[in-house]
This record gives C-alpha cells, sequence and structure tokens, in this order.
C-alpha cells in the first residue's frame, strides 16, 4: 500500500473531509488552524494590535495569580485538543487565546488532552462567530469549566460557569469593574488593566 503523501500546502486539504489529531499534526504548511470535530477552520490572519495587547495584559494578570500554584497558564499559540484520545473524538484541535489548565496529567509535549479549566477567546472581526457559537458549544460538550469571551470594541467580557453540563452566563463585566468568575473565588482582575494600551 502506498504511503499518503505529506501535505505540505493547505490547499492541498479537502475542505469536505474529515481529519483527526493525527492528520493534523502531520501537516507542514505555515496556516495555522483549528478542527471542529474533523473539519478544517482556517484561523484569522495574525491577530490586530488591540487583540495582541488584550493577550499580553491576560497573560500578566494570570502569570502573576497563578505564580507557585499547581494550575498553569497557557496563551496562543496552545493545541488543545478538547476530547481525550481514547474517546474515540480525536477530531477536535483548538488553539484557545487563553487557558489554564489545573490537572497536569492533561499536559504532554504537544499541549493539553482534555477540557482546561477555564478558557479565555479574544473577539476580533473574523473570527466573532466561531467564539460566540462554534467554540461556545464545543467548550461546553467538553466539559470547561468556566469560558470568558472578551469584546475588545465595548471592552467587557461575558463569564460564562458549566452548571450541570450547560454554560450559564454571568452579568457582563466592563470597565470601572473587577473581573471575577466562579472557579477561582480569590481571582479579581481590574477591567482597565485588561485593555491597558489599546489604540
Amino acid at each position: 500500500m502506498k504511503a499518503k503523501e505529506p501535505i505540505i500546502d493547505y490547499a492541498q486539504l479537502d475542505q469536505n473531509g474529515s481529519y483527526n489529531y493525527l492528520d493534523y499534526f502531520q501537516w507542514k504548511f505555515k496556516e495555522r488552524v483549528e478542527l471542529f470535530k474533523g473539519k478544517v477552520f482556517k484561523m484569522s490572519p495574525a491577530p490586530n494590535l488591540n487583540h495582541q495587547m488584550i493577550l499580553a495584559n491576560f497573560g500578566r494578570e494570570l502569570g502573576v495569580f497563578f505564580y507557585q500554584k499547581p494550575c498553569r497558564v497557557f496563551l496562543a499559540p496552545f493545541d488543545v485538543r478538547l476530547f481525550p484520545l481514547k474517546s474515540g473524538k480525536d477530531q477536535t484541535v483548538v488553539q484557545p487565546d487563553v487557558c489554564v489548565v489545573c490537572d497536569v496529567k492533561k499536559l504532554d509535549k504537544q499541549g493539553c488532552i482534555g477540557a482546561p479549566d477555564l478558557v479565555v477567546e479574544i473577539l476580533s472581526p473574523g473570527n466573532s462567530k466561531h467564539e460566540l457559537k462554534t467554540k461556545f458549544l464545543l467548550y461546553q460538550e467538553a466539559g470547561v469549566k468556566e469560558y470568558w469571551i472578551v469584546e475588545p470594541s465595548n471592552k467587557t467580557v461575558l463569564v460564562y460557569v458549566l452548571v450541570d453540563g450547560v454554560f450559564m452566563g454571568l452579568k457582563p463585566f466592563a470597565e470601572g469593574e473587577k473581573l471575577t468568575g466562579r472557579l477561582f473565588s480569590d481571582l479579581q482582575i481590574e477591567m482597565a488593566e485588561l485593555f491597558l494600551n489599546m489604540m
């Protein structure tokens, strides 16, 4: 049987095909993609400056909070295989902007296997639909305990907590407030710090 030719160009992918993590891992092209239940989704071009500033601010705030604590903070690009391989659902690979993983047994050299405890996604013009619908449902199904969606244009954060397998929304957080969730009750972030240096 002839071995499959390696995929070195995004154009070689069958957009109607179904792929898994092994396929994803072997691709050699430069474009960043995610797999949503076997379907390939090309990620937006390099995020804009405001997106990157917010990402850096989150990294700083969460890095300080979790310093010398068992949970680990990861910033994109970082592969998360939402469903463990033994589940037979290894067709979903996402790259959250920020994720916090408290069970270090979920980590390997390639990233995370299974749901992170906290996921943060920063909206940008090219990804809003995926964050608000597709990824929302995937994170809920995978059992992400808390999901934060950041809206840079109006400087708000939506916080969803998993209750009996369903995401329930808390009140939106806006400038002048402290961002808090339920999973880490002592974590409080000044909203102004998250949107620092935006243009």
